[in-house]
């Protein structure tokens, strides 16, 4: 308990050393902020899969009022720490670094959504839960808050809100939206690709909402006007050759599809790992995402129906 690797909202992680010297990263649960369900919850969700994308659990103790779950240690941690410390930080990653985790994480985000028995949504995409091993290889990780349904359910039943504000899709919250589905981690994901593309948080809770510009909002006036990319080396944030500015440019865009009001209008995880990888199809500029009535069109551009049926 000497080494302290962070603080959550459910604990506090410290990094451990096993017998063999494999290297982990122990989560030790706050009893007064979590319950016996969120624990159990975590073990059976992680314990049943395995990606390179997600990060994977080790072993857990579950004794008297004790609990703490045991991961693989990621020796960079957060990417939060990359995208919000600003000009002090010691190291920055760049754009094709960026554009690796991006990818990276949705690939197994995607994976829950479709590649397991069950889909598995995660509720609580967001920086602080994608973590980085010694090569900057991302990991989704913390599962507490993940609720497993059948492939053949329309949508998830869920009793209270769950996820991190600035980061929950809106039918998350707003029942009368229709039901929750895997779509709200598409939202999720998309609000992480703005913070990427943008390098700013999406909301501040520290900041009245008077005196800052809606983030997404402020993100598709500058796609719409051409000067994303201008915009972002003004501001320090751009720093980007020639051939990165497609990628960040491709982020952005894509970011705003899958942040739409209407879960039916967002693409699903696959789809948003094939635009990612830049297969051949392009993104065109994303409606408003909050307009009450945005238009109606087609969120990419493809040559066959095929690959406009995987939205």
């Amino acid at each position: 308990f000497s080494d302290k690797l962070g603080e959550g909202g459910f604990g506090v992680v410290y990094k451990g050393k096993l017998r063999s010297g494999f290297y982990v990263a122990v989560k030790i649960l706050d009893q007064s902020r979590h319950s016996g369900s969120q624990f159990m919850n975590e073990v059976a969700t992680l314990g049943t899969i395995h990606h390179v994308h997600l990060v994977r659990l080790m072993g857990y103790c579950f004794e008297g009022f004790r609990s703490a779950l045991v991961y693989e240690y990621m020796a960079n941690g957060s990417l939060e720490k990359f995208l919000f410390q600003g000009k002090e930080q010691e190291q920055k990653l760049s754009w094709d670094q960026l554009h690796s985790i991006a990818l990276g994480a949705a690939r197994g985000i995607a994976y829950l959504h479709q590649d397991c028995y069950r889909c598995i949504v995660h509720f609580d995409i967001k920086p602080h839960n994608i973590l980085l091993d010694a090569d900057f290889t991302p990991k989704v990780a913390d599962f507490g808050l993940a609720k497993l349904y059948r492939k053949e359910d329309d949508h998830i039943s869920i009793t209270v809100t769950r996820g991190t504000p600035g980061y929950v899709a809106p039918e998350v919250w707003n029942t009368n939206l229709g039901g929750v589905t895997d779509k709200s981690d598409v939202y999720s994901f998309g609000m992480l690709l703005l913070e990427i593309a943008g390098r700013r948080k999406n909301i501040d809770v520290h900041v009245s909402r008077s005196s800052q510009l809606y983030f997404p909002e402020w993100a598709f006036k500058l796609i719409e006007s051409g000067e994303f990319e201008k915009r972002l080396r003004e501001t320090g944030r751009g720093d980007m050759e020639v051939e990165d500015e497609e990628k960040v440019r491709r982020m952005a865009k894509l970011g705003l599809w899958c942040i739409q009001y209407n879960s039916n209008d967002r693409p699903t995880m696959s789809r948003v790992v094939q635009l990612l990888e830049g297969s051949g199809d392009d993104v065109s500029n994303p409606p408003l995402p909050f307009n009450s009535s945005p238009p109606r069109e087609v969120p990419f551009s493809s040559s066959t129906e095929e690959s406009l049926s995987i939205v």
